[in-house]
């Protein structure tokens, strides 16, 4: 690769890096073609962008961003690393994870969100347990229609338990409505 084209390559990682909230770098050493495309696939629908890059161009790329200092990431990159960008924190830990219900890779290198960052395998879980924007205005959308909604309940429940006593009171009959008992006709003979 010559310089040029290093030069080119750390300006893509770059912009993708530029605006990023949520990075994720992973090992993919291991996949095959097949699983490969897949994962790629499956990042696509999912609104991920997944790069595979060199180590020392995504390390330069970095050092070169403004305003974040990914240095607590740089020891990670070793062997094969794929770079994740994502809008949701917890997409690219779940989409991980869930490859790795038929294989061991790919691994978690590091990651970086919500101005913390993860290092290591071991924390895929917790990161994607990790609630997502919407996922947490959902929740908060939820808790506050939630004392409504039993305000709601609580009214149309008591209007259910008047209406069929004003139904009995209005079924009942009235003396001047009742019909007059009939007597049976006895013969006299």
């Amino acid at each position: 690769m010559t310089k040029e084209e290093k030069v080119v390559v750390i300006q893509e990682i770059k912009d993708l890096l530029q605006d990023a909230k949520v990075v994720y770098v992973a090992d993919l050493e291991g996949l095959n073609a097949s699983q490969t495309s897949d994962f790629r696939r499956q990042a696509f629908k999912n609104n991920i962008k997944v790069k595979v890059v060199k180590n020392t161009l995504l390390q330069k790329a970095m050092e070169q961003i403004e305003g974040v200092d990914y240095s607590e990431m740089f020891p990670t990159f070793k062997g094969n690393s794929a770079l994740m960008i994502s809008e949701t924190a917890n997409a690219p830990a779940k989409l991980i994870k869930g490859f790795r219900k038929a294989a061991e890779r790919p691994a978690l290198k590091s990651a970086y969100l919500q101005e913390t960052f993860y290092i290591g395998d071991e924390n895929l879980d917790a990161l994607s347990n990790i609630k997502s924007k919407e996922e947490m205005l959902g929740e908060i959308i939820g808790l506050l229609q939630s004392p409504i909604k039993r305000l709601l309940s609580a009214l149309e429940n008591k209007a259910d338990a008047a209406a069929p006593e004003a139904k009995a009171e209005e079924a009942a009959p009235t003396e001047e409505s009742a019909p007059a008992e009939e007597t049976p006709a006895t013969d006299a003979e």
